[in-house]
């Protein structure tokens, strides 16, 4: 069997799905035809069976794909800031990161102090910000950073993990 990196695996998981998608499409157009009463129907180049086949083959590979792929990311770490993470979880780490920093740069946009219309026609009333909006503009930077440079570890990481899967019929 022939060898593909997980970078490349997580690539082809995509084109299987898509293939996936495709398959079915096809089975949709050749399931069925139309034809005037007494004429018989004209037949396709691929059959439904053919297709049904193709289509299981491909579901085979999609799953097996998706075992190895989560096995790898089950076994393999990566050393970031001092910890030692499974690449599932450095994945989700990195989304979480991703949002965090969404968030502090939304809290960084705030006024120190803004004053509330709406609320009354005697009284002023004003939101303030119990924070200071330039320390979490600050940290949205570095936590983008981190993200950023956690994302290019799992992305070096994928290319270096090798998996037993033969990708030949997909290219």
């Amino acid at each position: 069997m022939a060898n593909i990196t997980l970078a490349e695996a997580v690539k082809l998981k995509s084109i299987l799905t898509k293939r996936i998608h495709e398959l079915e499409d096809e089975m949709r157009r050749v399931a069925f035809t139309t034809v005037e009463k007494g004429n018989s129907p004209e037949i396709g180049a691929r059959s439904l069976m053919v297709v049904e086949t193709e289509l299981d083959e491909v579901r085979l590979d999609s799953r097996l794909l998706d075992r190895l792929m989560y096995r790898a990311n089950i076994d393999n770490e990566i050393n970031f800031q001092g910890q030692q993470l499974a690449i599932v979880e450095a994945i989700e780490l990195a989304t979480q990161l991703r949002a965090k920093g969404r968030f502090y740069k939304e809290l960084s946009m705030a006024k120190k102090e803004e004053i509330q219309y709406g609320y009354s026609e005697s009284i002023t009333v004003y939101q303030v910000a119990l924070f200071d909006p330039e320390e979490y503009r600050v940290k949205s930077l570095q936590t983008e950073k981190d993200a950023h440079k956690l994302s290019n570890f799992i992305n070096a990481k994928n290319y270096s993990i090798i998996l037993d899967f033969d990708d030949s019929k997909y290219f």
